[in-house]
């Protein structure tokens, strides 16, 4: 069991919620709020997307990037800011007997314009997704190549960030533990994600799985979306992890209970605690991942 838990929590995410929650922030001044929020819940880090402020849907606008960095930081509470890298690999395939025909969700960019917010800002840590994944029921697909991935990969090393490799099935760790073999990364942090569809499931045995391949004293965190994810958040600190709320996972605080991210943080808090865990602060999860603090 790990007794000294780092919270991370998801503030937004890309996905289409906002509709279904008036609690999901969209414009930055709403994201940098919920950042404060959360980090005056107790989080240690805040992992952070941006929308378009005019129709709530995912962007990579390096402007909205910096007005949320730039807000979080002129607040008065210290956190450590996770910048997704993630956006810029949606391929929507054409239906049916049309594949080539991308439908109008596909983003797709390589993979050094997927890091110019990144090189911009230099924030203390951002995410690599580490491979290709059939994302939900329908025919969008996310395009992570191992080519995109060690440039990735190469860049973020360069500018000195943490990376956050986002493991969303087996052979993405695999892939992952081959980019450390070939010295593209330098002492990363991991992220099991698990239950979306068609991904890793979100149940004990896989997390297990998961985490008996990571490479030795590897600083990891776990969660499981929807209703999982305070589930998940107990398994991982009990397998020796930390842990990921928020309302890119999950909307929900109970049954037919809207939550809000700081409500996340605080559930997930009172948990760990009646396991006998504690929440590290800012400073301390800095000095326990290997980061260097930014301005």
């Amino acid at each position: 069991m790990n007794h000294d838990v780092i919270i991370t929590c998801a503030l937004t995410g890309a996905g289409d919620t906002t509709a279904k929650s008036p609690h999901v922030p969209v414009t930055p001044k709403q994201i940098a709020a919920a950042a404060v929020e959360a980090a005056k819940a107790g989080a240690t880090v805040v992992h952070c997307h941006v929308r378009d402020p005019q129709t709530g849907k995912f962007s990579r606008d390096v402007a909205l990037y910096r007005e949320v960095m730039e807000r979080i930081r002129e607040a008065d509470v210290d956190i450590i800011v996770n910048l997704t890298a993630g956006m810029g690999g949606d391929l929507e395939i054409g239906a049916g007997e049309n594949p080539m025909e991308f439908g109008p969700n596909t983003d797709l960019v390589g993979p050094l314009t997927r890091l110019a917010h990144v090189e911009q800002l230099l924030p203390e840590i951002c995410t690599l997704d580490c491979g290709t994944l059939n994302f939900g029921d329908g025919d969008t697909i996310y395009v992570s190549t191992p080519a995109q991935l060690r440039a990735g990969a190469k860049r973020i090393t360069e500018l000195g960030v943490k990376a956050e490799l986002e493991i969303f099935d087996t052979g993405h760790l695999w892939f992952a533990k081959q980019m450390i073999k070939e010295g593209l990364l330098d002492n990363p942090l991991f992220q099991l994600c698990l239950g979306i569809p068609w991904g890793a499931p979100a149940d004990t045995t896989t997390m297990k799985a998961m985490v008996d391949n990571l490479p030795e004293d590897a600083v990891w965190a776990g969660f499981g979306i929807g209703r999982m994810q305070m589930p998940m958040a107990a398994q991982a600190v009990l397998l020796g992890g930390n842990v990921r709320v928020g309302l890119e996972d999950n909307l929900w605080l109970d049954k037919g209970v809207l939550a809000t991210n700081g409500q996340l943080v605080e559930r997930a808090t009172e948990i760990l605690s009646r396991l006998g865990a504690r929440v590290l602060t800012p400073a301390e999860g800095r000095k326990k991942m290997g980061l260097t603090p930014r301005g």
